[in-house]
Order: C-alpha cells, then structure tokens, then sequence
C-alpha cells in the first residue's frame, strides 16, 4: 500500500524524470514529502508562470517531458501562461496541479476551480485522478500524450485527499515514444518530386528533431545543394555558416528570402505547422491551395492539410523522416547551385549587423563582439520584444540545441528559461536577452538562480519602453503615446541586492569589459545596456516610423 503521493513520485522515477521546477502549495504536501527520499532535484521557483516556463525549457533542450508542480487557484493560472508556449512551441510538459479535496468539488472551495474547462485551449489533454490505484495510468497517459504526434502540454490535477490516501497499485512503467515512419513509396515520390524541380527550398520546424536527424538533413541539403531556410526561432535547426542555409523564415524576414520563397517551384516543410509568423501572415504559401509543390511532413496527422492543401503529406516525425533520406542522392549536380550559393550570400549580408545608429550604445557592435567571444555551444535565451531583433537577425546559431525562445512571442520567457538551461548544462555558457519590460515579467527568477549558484549573463536592453508595442503605436497612432512608457529600477544595482554580478553599460566601448567581468564572477549576473528608444530596430528609429 502506497499514498497517492508517493505514486506520483514513484511514476515520474520510473519515467527518468531528474528534476521538477514548482512553486509549493499544501494542496500537494504529499507529494512533496515523497520527493524527499528520491534523487529527483526539486527547484524552487518565486512564481509559477517562470517554474512552468523553466519546465517549457528544459522540454524544449531535451526533448523529453518538462515537469512542473504547483498549487490550485492562482497557482495554476500563473502556470498556464507557460502551458500557453509548450502548446504553440509543441513542446512536451507535464504540469501536476494540486486540486480541492474530493468532497468539496463543485462548490467553488476556496481557490477551486474546474481545470479540465479552464485549460483544455492550452493542453493536449486535461485529466484529474479521483483514485490513487489508477495513478500508474494517469501518468503513463500523461507522458504518451505529451510526446506522441505533436508534442505539447498535459495537465493532471490532484486532489489533496486522494494524494494521502492509500492504494494498492501496479509498479510504474516508463513510457514508450510512438514513432511514426514515412513508407517507401512517398520516400520514392518525395525523390521524384525534388529531382524534378528547378526552384526547391527547404524549410525546417517543429520539434522532435535529434542531434543525429539535424546533422543527417545538413548532409543530405549538402548532397543536393538545397537551400535551407529555418521556421521562427526554430534557427538552431541548421548551421547558419553552412553554404547552403540560406537564412530565418519569421518575423521580420529577409525580403530576398521572402520573394524566393514565393517564387520557389517545390517546398519542403519538415515538422512545422508553417503558422501565422513564419508565413508573414500567410502571405509566403497560399491557403489552402499552395502555388508551389508542398511536400509537408509532420508528425500529427491532424495537421496534415488543417491550413495548407499538400501535394504529398507524410506523417512521420523529422527523425524519422530524416532518417529515410539517406540513400537520397543526385545523380549529378543540381542545376540549383547557383542559386543555393547566392542564398547564402544574402543571408550573410543581412545578418551583418549595422555599426552605428542614434544614441551612444550601438547594438551592432555589441552583436560582433559577443560573436566573436562565445563559444558555438553558448546556449541563448529571450522573451518576446523588439530587443530580441538583435539576437534572432544577427546571432548566427551553429549547434542544435543552443536556442531556448518561444515562438509564442511570450514575455518573460528568457530569464527562466536560462536558469533552466544552466541546471541542465552547468558546463555550458547561457547568455539570456531581455528587454527592460520583459524582464521584469519573470525578474524574480533570478532569486532562483542565485539559490542553486547558476551563473548566467542576463542582458537587459534598457530603452523605458515596452518598444514593440511603441512601435506599432507610432505607425498607427504617430505622436499620442499612450501606456508604453516605463520606469525602471537600477538593474545592476538589482543583481546586486539579490547577490548576483552587477554592470551598466552606458557607452558601446564599455560593453566587452563589463561581460568579461561577468563572465568572471562566477556569479548570476545582469548587464544593463541603455539603449536610446530610437534605436527601435535595425534600420529605422523611431522617429522615422512616426513620420512615416
């Protein structure tokens, strides 16, 4: 006989489940005491949005389930901003939520509510375990749904009765990853499809991607000299100095890109949905009927043909798509070389970083230095917001797994995020970008960096503004500012006081001696860059956006 608590636990072992980020809660006491005599390592957060968002991360660098706990009522609605990114990002998470004892249901107890009606828009699935003897297939469940097809979040609520109650179970299992391979006939199709084309391009997506598949598809792009462009914040993906990448397909997106992408004969989307950011609104690839040949592989069914009409659908994840392409090769050279090679070419002039701009601090500067003195396994992190331009444009990202970003565009999303990755890569250097308004969405976090001693190099681009939003507020409503200013602490000053590494940089030249001095504490650390708020983007102020 077990309590329901210690049946979670003994489930999430049997997984392999090495950490849980939570907020605690007495909802769920029981299963925090069986966490106690496990080796799992339980990190303590100062919110649940950032311990949901920590859970998001280390899904998203792993592959496997994030695993998130926190408490019913506020605790749970805190949560389901970082439920919101696992779903459109489809990254596997689990989040266990206490719930009101079983008696008390619908009643509206205190800090009840009805999670499988609240939450159902932002989970795969939603499931409450009412009988601690069934716990072993909640969870079994839980893990299935969270990595099969297309990944995403599962949320289990946990009555607080039924976790000290007593049952009889079977021992746990682990859970077993569906796979899903393409058949040799759409192989052979797919083949007959990309030897005929004059135009192909590649675009990369998605998840369930390995190091093994993403170095596999860079050997057979290099066999074939295919240009390959990689979905919004998906750039980890493809070695941007390969010459055959030929650049981002998101937000702001090269407009020579743009066009080749419109002017391609044959498309070949791998374990993307291709969604609204990385279409430029669907403007890229007509709905639903493409004018280029589509080939779209992915590894839910249901996505196959839910936006866009292929002309071959595959459902199969990129592994194992990736992994059927070996014995692809041309029988001579594409007649496409030469314009995989000027790809590229446009791609490296657009992620050349501009040298001067208004003010006194140049981020371009500031983007060649941190280039040229990080090391390609650096792994980076961001929120949401116009600073993030600096990073997705003109960091060029060499190794998988060395991204963590929402493609939800949800603020705060950085911070935690690198306290995530530093827990799991302690040898690996994590450099997070954050705006002024985006880091102080999750600021508190870095609490929980300076608890479990994760040296990480938050770079917060101070302008006093919430900038994207400016933005827009200047080209449709030029000269009446309304809520987009801010007032903002001394962030250095800040690192301090919670016991990390302070720097401000108020001049470009000041910046590479105070990261050095960083990177050098050992410490957490956050590095303050006064940004003018006319260097909204790369190459238009402010000004000139109002002015039209």
């Amino acid at each position: 006989m077990k309590t329901g608590g210690q049946l979670i636990v003994e489930a999430l072992v049997a997984n392999g489940v090495k950490r849980v980020s939570c907020v605690p809660g007495e909802s769920y006491l029981a299963v925090l005491d069986a966490l106690y005599d496990t080796d799992i390592d339980v990190v303590v957060c100062r919110q649940e949005g950032g311990a949901a968002m920590m859970a998001d991360a280390w899904g998203r660098l792993t592959g496997e389930p994030g695993i998130c706990m926190v408490t019913r009522g506020p605790g749970a609605t805190n949560a389901s901003a970082g439920l919101h990114v696992a779903r459109q990002d489809s990254i596997p998470l689990i989040l266990f939520v206490g719930q009101v004892q079983r008696d008390a249901r619908e009643r509206e107890a205190f800090q009840e509510i009805e999670y499988r009606r609240a939450f159902t828009e932002v989970a795969k699935w939603v499931g409450e375990i009412d009988d601690p003897a069934r716990i072993p297939e909640f969870v079994t469940r839980a893990f299935a749904v969270a990595t099969s097809g297309r990944p995403g979040p599962v949320v289990l609520t946990l009555p607080e009765d039924m976790l000290t109650e007593s049952a009889e179970a079977p021992a746990a299992r682990p859970y077993q990853p569906v796979e899903s391979h393409p058949g040799a006939s759409q192989i052979a199709r797919f083949a007959a499809l990309l030897a005929e084309a004059k135009r192909p391009l590649a675009i990369l997506g998605g998840t369930r991607w390995s190091a093994e598949s993403v170095a596999e598809f860079q050997r057979f792009a290099e066999r074939w000299h295919l240009p390959v462009g990689c979905s919004f914040r998906r750039q980890m993906l493809f070695d941007h100095l390969h010459p055959v990448y030929a650049g981002d397909v998101g937000i702001g997106i090269n407009p020579a890109l743009a066009t080749e992408i419109k002017e391609a004969d044959l498309i070949l989307l791998i374990g993307g949905r291709f969604s609204e950011m990385p279409s430029s609104g669907y403007t890229l690839v007509d709905v639903p009927y493409p004018k280029q040949t589509l080939v779209h592989v992915h590894p839910d069914p249901g996505e196959l043909g839910r936006v866009y009409r292929p002309d071959l659908a595959i459902a199969a994840s990129p592994s194992d798509f990736v992994a059927a392409l070996g014995t692809l090769s041309p029988a001579a050279e594409p007649g496409w070389s030469a314009r995989t090679a000027a790809m590229h070419a446009a791609y490296l002039r657009w992620s050349t970083p501009p040298e001067t701009g208004p003010g006194v601090v140049h981020m371009g500067p500031i983007m060649n230095w941190i280039e040229a003195n990080t090391a390609p396994d650096t792994i980076f992190t961001n929120g949401a917001g116009n600073y993030a331009t600096w990073l997705h444009r003109f960091h060029r990202y060499r190794r998988y797994r060395t991204q963590a970003a929402p493609a939800s565009g949800t603020m705060g999303y950085g911070l935690p995020a690198a306290v995530a990755a530093k827990h799991l890569h302690p040898d690996r250097e994590v450099v997070c970008f954050a705006g002024d308004g985006c880091f102080l969405m999750h600021g508190q976090e870095f609490a929980t960096a300076i608890r479990y001693e994760l040296p990480i190099i938050v770079l917060v681009i101070n302008n006093g503004i919430y900038g994207t939003i400016r933005m827009h507020q200047e080209r449709d409503y030029p000269g009446r500012v309304s809520a987009t200013d801010l007032t903002n602490p001394d962030f250095a000053a800040l690192a301090r006081a919670y016991g990390g590494h302070g720097e401000i940089v108020e001049r470009t030249e000041e910046f590479a001696e105070a990261f050095l001095r960083a990177r050098a504490s050992g410490k957490p650390a956050i590095i303050e860059i006064k940004l003018d708020p006319e260097a909204i983007t790369p190459t238009r102020t402010l000004s000139e956006i109002r002015n039209g």
